[in-house]
């Protein structure tokens, strides 16, 4: 009787591969994956068959880095990881983030791992994983941790190491791969004293406010005023090139390219120059287009004029025929528009629309960058016919507020990407689609609009090939992080020699004292503003009070995130150090003798002698959840609103600003005179005076209608001030 084979009765166990097999088993290729497949023999595997996510790069295994003694033990396994999946029962001892098939990247990681082990075997005289016992096991994690691997780290290396294990089991042919020693004598004696956690987005530190101001004056410019501009020059730029390259020589494009230069020629004027290696050159495509003459018609003409060296002494602009409409200052921000800065303005102005969008809806970056056009459609219209939209206030003082116009905003619909798994609890590189979108405020829906000019209808906002303006390289999937950080670099450069060009020095983006702006410092910030910020100087206040409502009620059921997580948690986080911050500042001021007055005032004091002090930069995940239970503490967290120069000590019964059912912090941007909750400081008094002192100086200069409302706002913060003084009293006598 013939036995029959293990893998025809058991779905774990794979059946051995040939030489020609592809890397890839079809079932685990998404259908509109196009990348092209390795085979089993090639030295370099292709992981591009399992990525979906347009933000992630391109990754592949090189087997060059593998001892030639370990190559097909470890290939095989390898092989059986890409393609195999591990049982439900060893998922179930691996903890809750267990998957039985990972992502591209983490096989690759894991790869790296497995051929690390071997190197370090193979130098010791180890020719095969069969013959690697628990002494080898324990020596080589103990090297990793001695190389200054951290405990998370090397924990890790541990897992990735028993898949090796695992994943052996589940081959038609197992090699006999040893059980790491740590699975039955417990991870903890193998792991270095390294408890300290510092992942999560909670430890990027936010940037700074003198950074994103004009950061995002500039972009939301860029977008709302600049982007017609920029677009028609860089269509007018593709249809010169496109002209250039099919024109034929014929002698009525003789004519028109002499009747074009020679007079420039006979004047001594400037000709059209593009720069290329740090010289200056004729713009030869931009004249052939402009004339309709010919690539050799161009060149023969350069050469018997000399136009090398003369384009090199005098070198002049390409201007393109199209109008200047977009302004800086009331004025026109440019003379004309230049055939040679074309592409690059198109690429800052991507960038512009990216930065707008990272910041002002809260999304993580490869959510951001996997929208596609279309994913913001425009509300339908009510029957009056206005759509929602979002506006701002702005106070005779010069403060800043929202409101909101119409009966519905526009919503953002895409995918998330984090943890995403299917129904057997695998990795999905496809992320899947956001039951609860995203709200888009008016600059965000003005940013989309300009990326969906950028590239076709259903293609990726973000699209690689498309956003490369000058290369056109072609490249798949979305701008990848590493390029996106440099475009944002670029554009901060690009913004300040165009603030200093039109004399906006108080517009210069400045170095953030922590580096690199970077992708993934704008949730942070975010974060961070609704938070300490609430009345909101940035971007014209207009997100902070928006998502604060929004996100404080958690009526969304999941704004922003698939459960309870997601920016709620980052939110959480912020705000609950930005009240420990409050307290902290409370007690000092307190203890230095300072009076305080208010309703709350005797609430606050004792909410700021309970409230522990945060001390340090590094936050835990675990941290977030803490963060929400603190802040759930009704009548006892304190919230600094420097807009209204006072702390509230939130307890929602009694706050006028109308917070929603569940809120757990006030509506800053709305607080109201005469409130229950309501505390101040002499320092507030203080600074009552001198706004009030400020507005009396912008009365002076200010038309008599205006100046008259000015005159009086300013007295209604003197009056503030003077009724802290009367009522004011010191911290033992309100106790």
């Amino acid at each position: 009787m013939t036995a029959v084979p293990a893998f025809e009765h058991d779905p774990y166990i794979l059946a051995l591969p040939a030489p020609g097999s592809p890397v890839v088993l079809p079932q685990w290729i998404r259908r509109g994956n196009t990348y092209a497949n390795s085979q089993y023999h090639d030295l370099d595997w292709s992981l591009a068959p399992l990525i979906d996510n347009p933000s992630a790069s391109l990754t592949a295994i090189n087997w060059r880095n593998c001892p030639p003694s370990y190559l097909d033990q470890l290939k095989l396994i390898t092989w059986i990881m890409i393609n195999g999946q591990l049982r439900p029962t060893y998922l179930q001892t691996r903890g809750r983030r267990a998957r039985g098939r990972a992502s591209a990247q983490e096989m690759k990681d894991t790869c790296a791992d497995w051929m690390g082990l071997a190197r370090w075997l193979d130098e010791r005289g180890v020719s095969s994983l069969i013959e690697c016992t628990g002494d080898d096991w324990r020596g080589y994690v103990r090297k990793r941790a001695l190389d200054g691997l951290a405990r998370k780290a090397t924990e890790r290396l541990c897992s990735r190491l028993t898949d090796l294990w695992a994943f052996d089991q589940l081959s038609a042919c197992p090699i006999g791969v040893t059980q790491p020693p740590w699975e039955n004598e417990g991870i903890d004696d193998f792991l270095p004293e390294d408890n300290i956690d510092k992942g999560g987005e909670n430890t990027t530190e936010p940037l700074s406010p003198l950074v994103l101001g004009p950061l995002l004056i500039w972009a939301i410019r860029m977008v709302d005023d600049l982007a017609d501009d920029i677009l028609v020059a860089w269509a007018e730029v593709r249809q010169l090139n496109a002209r250039a390259a099919e024109n034929r020589s014929t002698p009525e494009s003789r004519v028109a390219l002499e009747g074009y230069l020679l007079p420039l020629l006979e004047t001594g004027a400037a000709l059209p120059s593009i720069a290329h290696r740090g010289e200056r050159m004729l713009a030869r495509t931009y004249i052939a287009g402009r004339t309709g003459a010919s690539f050799q018609q161009v060149d023969y003409f350069k050469h018997k004029h000399q136009l090398t060296v003369l384009a090199a002494q005098r070198p002049g602009p390409c201007p393109l025929q199209v109008p200047v409409s977009g302004q800086i200052n009331g004025r026109p921000w440019r003379e004309y528009m230049d055939f040679t800065e074309a592409a690059e303005l198109m690429r800052h102005l991507g960038t512009a629309a990216i930065i707008i969008c990272l910041y002002l809806t809260g999304m993580r970056p490869q959510e951001v960058q996997g929208l596609r056009s279309g994913c913001c459609p425009d509300p339908a219209p009510d029957l009056e016919g206005s759509s929602g939209r979002h506006l701002i206030r702005i106070s005779p003082e010069g403060d800043t507020g929202i409101g909101d116009e119409g009966p519905e905003p526009n919503l953002i619909h895409g995918h998330h990407y984090k943890n995403v798994i299917d129904d057997d609890g695998n990795h999905v590189s496809a992320g899947e689609l956001r039951s609860v979108p995203w709200v888009a405020i008016a600059p965000v829906v003005h940013a989309i609009r300009v990326l969906e000019r950028i590239v076709p209808p259903e293609e990726l906002l973000l699209s690689a090939a498309h956003h490369d303006f000058t290369s056109q390289r072609g490249h798949p999937g979305a701008l990848k992080n590493n390029g996106l950080n440099q475009r944002i670099e670029d554009f901060v450069a690009w913004a300040n020699r165009e603030a200093e060009t039109q004399g906006l020095t108080d517009q210069v983006i400045p170095e953030d004292p922590h580096g690199a702006i970077g992708l993934a410092r704008f949730r942070r910030t975010l974060a961070w503003h609704i938070a300490r910020r609430p009345g909101g100087l940035i971007a014209l206040a207009i997100q902070y009070g928006h998502m604060r409502t929004v996100l404080d009620t958690r009526t969304s059921g999941g704004y922003a995130s698939r459960n309870h997580r997601g920016i709620h948690s980052v939110l959480d986080v912020e705000t609950a150090l930005a009240a420990a911050d409050t307290a902290a500042h409370l007690r000092d001021q307190a203890a230095a003798g300072e009076r305080i007055s208010g309703p709350a005032a005797r609430r606050a004091l004792a909410a700021a002698a309970d409230t522990p002090r945060f001390e340090g930069q590094h936050v835990t995940r675990g941290f977030a959840k803490k963060a929400a239970k603190f802040l759930a503490r009704d009548g006892v967290v304190l919230y600094d609103n420097s807009d209204a120069f006072l702390i509230c000590a939130f307890k929602h019964d009694n706050a006028l600003c109308e917070p929603d059912p569940g809120a757990t912090a006030p509506r800053q941007y709305a607080c109201q005179t005469g409130c229950g909750n309501a505390v101040r400081t002499d320092t507030h008094a203080q600074q009552l005076r001198q706004k009030a002192d400020q507005i009396d100086q912008r009365a002076a200069h200010s038309p008599e209608p205006m100046a008259k409302k000015l005159r009086k706002n300013a007295a209604k913060l003197r009056e503030l001030a003077d009724n802290h003084d009367a009522t004011a009293r010191a911290a033992e006598d309100v106790a």
